[in-house]
């Protein structure tokens, strides 16, 4: 696995670049259909296949682990670990869920894992009693997705970025991590999480509320034109 540097902004570019809804569900098809044929070939024998697979998602999957351990070296070795172990399970997989998601669904416990291994009682959940119910219902706020590209080029709004996400809670980071920057649904979110859909919408915003509480003051007074759109643009999705 080769070793990523955590680039919030280039994977926001990379999503925005990657057309609109309708040529993403239509993209995300093709791709299941074609990894079905692949992960079939596998199984029948043609092992060195798998390297093949799991390529497009590597980073992605360094990325996840990172959002939770806030390790370069510790995320290197469960997203190692996750390769491994999606290998050997590889015959567990029945296409119920996408590939990717259950890929991310191992490499999440492995993250939640080697947490616990490491901070112990630490990882006891942080959510409240609204969180297990799932079911509130969020208000209209500024959304940090919506900083523009040019923007994310600077060097000292990337590192507030990196900053403010290293701040949240691990189970705050991950929604996070796969829904605004890897791109994944509510429902791919959730399943790759191992928790209801109203709880990811419920953790998804306390996260986004966060993420904007701690980078508007950062950016203010030099950033005010970003501090305006910020203030403009409404999330929700």
């Amino acid at each position: 696995m080769p070793r990523y540097g955590v680039s919030l902004n280039t994977e926001m570019n990379a999503r925005t670049m990657a057309g609109n809804d309708g040529e993403r569900t239509a993209a995300a098809a093709e791709t299941s259909a074609r990894e079905a044929v692949v992960i079939a070939r596998i199984l029948a024998g043609e092992r060195e296949l798998f390297h093949e697979l799991i390529r497009p998602y590597e980073r992605g999957l360094y990325v996840a682990a990172y959002s939770i351990l806030q390790h370069e070296a510790d995320a290197e070795d469960v997203a190692q670990e996750s390769v491994i172990k999606a290998y050997k399970g590889l015959k567990s997989f029945r296409g119920d869920a996408k590939f990717s998601t259950w890929l991310m669904a191992i490499t999440l416990n492995e993250a939640r894992s080697r947490l616990r291994q490491t901070k112990g009682d630490q990882l006891d959940s942080l959510d409240d009693c609204d969180e297990a119910r799932g079911d509130y219902t969020p208000s209209v706020l500024a959304d940090w997705r919506y900083i523009p590209s040019e923007q994310l080029e600077r060097k000292e709004l990337r590192q507030a970025l990196q900053e403010a996400m290293a701040r949240l809670s691990p189970e705050h980071r991950e929604v996070l991590i796969l829904r605004d920057v890897r791109g994944m649904s509510i429902t791919e979110t959730a399943e790759a999480t191992g928790v209801n859909e109203g709880l990811v919408k419920v953790r998804l915003f306390r996260a986004r509320l966060s993420m904007q509480k701690l980078l508007v003051p950062k950016l203010a007074p030099k950033q005010r034109g970003l501090m305006g759109w910020l203030t403009r643009k409404a999330g929700g999705r």
